[in-house]
């Protein structure tokens, strides 16, 4: 998604009700100078590529997110890790970029997942907390 797609989508995703291109454009020129055909063409293409769907009101059209922002970024760290040749490897690169809140998080997520506590959830945490005692062992660490 490209920068002008991400402020616009940024704004269905905060309001989380159906939008027409004159309240997105209200609000982006705030910002930026930038004129209403560029809003109306910015959400006709998120609405080619899935993002958005449409219902005519009149002569425009309303516009809504098709999912969460939290499944945006889901999809492209999906996308990221599926394209790594060693997909623990980059886990634990990642895991050691990850600030003590968002490793807290993650953990959080895998029990939220997971359920009940299994035999396979502690095994997650000991991958988390290797990569918090020792970043530089994950490939491509840098010891941060």
């Amino acid at each position: 998604m490209g920068e002008l797609e991400d402020a616009v989508m940024t704004r269905v995703w905060k309001w989380n009700r159906p939008v027409t291109v004159r309240e997105v454009l209200e609000d982006l020129q705030q910002e930026r100078s930038i004129a209403y055909t560029t809003v109306m063409t910015v959400l006709d293409n998120l609405h080619q590529k899935g993002w958005v769907r449409r219902e005519a009101e009149g002569r425009a059209y309303r516009y809504e997110a098709v999912s969460t922002r939290a499944a945006y970024a889901a999809a492209l760290m999906n996308d990221a890790w599926s394209q790594s040749d060693n997909p623990a490897a980059a886990l634990v690169a990642f895991f050691g970029m990850m600030s003590d809140e968002q490793r807290q998080a993650l953990r959080d997520a895998v029990r939220i997942v997971q359920g009940p506590e299994t035999p396979e959830a502690p095994a997650t945490d000991t991958v988390a907390e290797t990569s918090r005692e020792n970043p530089a062992s994950a490939p491509g660490g840098d010891g941060r």
